[in-house]
């Protein structure tokens, strides 16, 4: 289906480093990039333009966009955001999206990780000491930093910072300027590779996705569309919010297959019941 086709990866930060290869590898495309694609229109990390589209809307209008701007029909896009873990909680999470987009097949393949392998912080410093201990912290000058006035000052922003001699400089003049500034990390692909790493994994998650057929159609992505809760508790016997079963369906033809106990386990260790555990 893929093979010898061109894949446009709508891209500006670089991300075509990680998911290239992988669309190389395996499904057998040339990789080609939109030119002067500007991905910050649909929202940029440091906020001077928010992000109107929830991430995974937002992916697929990049992948629309730069069909589009090229005239192919073949492209992968990808969003990403960052925050509070929604389950652990104050542990920062990366949540990467990554969809893609066939028009001649009309086929969309979506694949999500949620990941807390991240460096994402931010904090206000008030000299140059805690500069220098949040950029160890958070691993410059691997991992770029941001510098401005506020968390809510986008007048004057220096991002993409890797030089100890140029946050060295940006610092004292601020802190001279303003007695304080804000730091955080710079979370654009190109310059995060915690951030770069995360993507290569959905990466590799989306082409296990489209490697898996249709036992019906053989549409690629036939995968896990719903996870179906009430695995037994082992002492209780009462139902647990543990997968009982994993829903499968083809994006194509619309086959479903239900996979009972996935993992092949049958029932639930007490720990993780509510009754046994509330």
């Amino acid at each position: 289906m893929f093979q010898g086709r061109t894949l446009v990866i709508a891209t500006m930060h670089g991300k075509e480093e990680v998911l290239g290869p992988l669309a190389v590898k395996h499904l057998g495309v040339e990789i080609s990039l939109p030119g002067n694609f500007d991905t910050d229109e649909y929202g940029s990390f440091t906020g001077e333009i928010p992000r109107k589209l929830p991430p995974l809307d937002a992916a697929r209008a990049k992948a629309k966009a730069a069909l589009e701007k090229t005239g192919m029909d073949l492209a992968l896009a990808s969003e990403g955001s960052f925050g509070p873990h929604p389950v652990i909680g104050m542990i920062p999470a990366n949540e990467e999206w990554l969809v893609l987009l066939d028009l001649k097949n009309e086929l969309e393949v979506v694949a999500r990780t949620l990941s807390t392998d991240t460096n994402y912080q931010y904090q206000t410093c008030n000299n140059i000491d805690d500069v220098f201990t949040f950029a160890k912290v958070t691993g410059f000058p691997e991992h770029a930093l941001i510098l401005r006035r506020s968390a809510s000052d986008n007048t004057s922003i220096n991002k993409g910072i890797r030089e100890v001699s140029t946050l060295r400089s940006l610092s004292e003049q601020m802190l001279q300027s303003y007695g304080s500034l804000y730091l955080e990390t710079d979370m654009r692909a190109m310059m995060n590779p915690k951030r770069m790493q995360v993507i290569a994994a959905t990466g590799e998650k989306l082409m296990h996705k489209l490697k898996t057929l249709c036992p019906s159609c053989s549409a690629p992505g036939f995968d896990v569309q719903e996870v179906i809760p009430g695995l037994i508790c082992s002492l209780c016997k009462l139902p647990t919010r543990s997968a009982q079963a994993h829903l499968l369906c083809c994006l194509k033809c619309g086959y479903e297959q239900r996979n009972a106990f996935p993992g092949g386990k049958e029932q639930e260790d007490p720990m993780y019941c509510d009754h046994c555990n509330p």
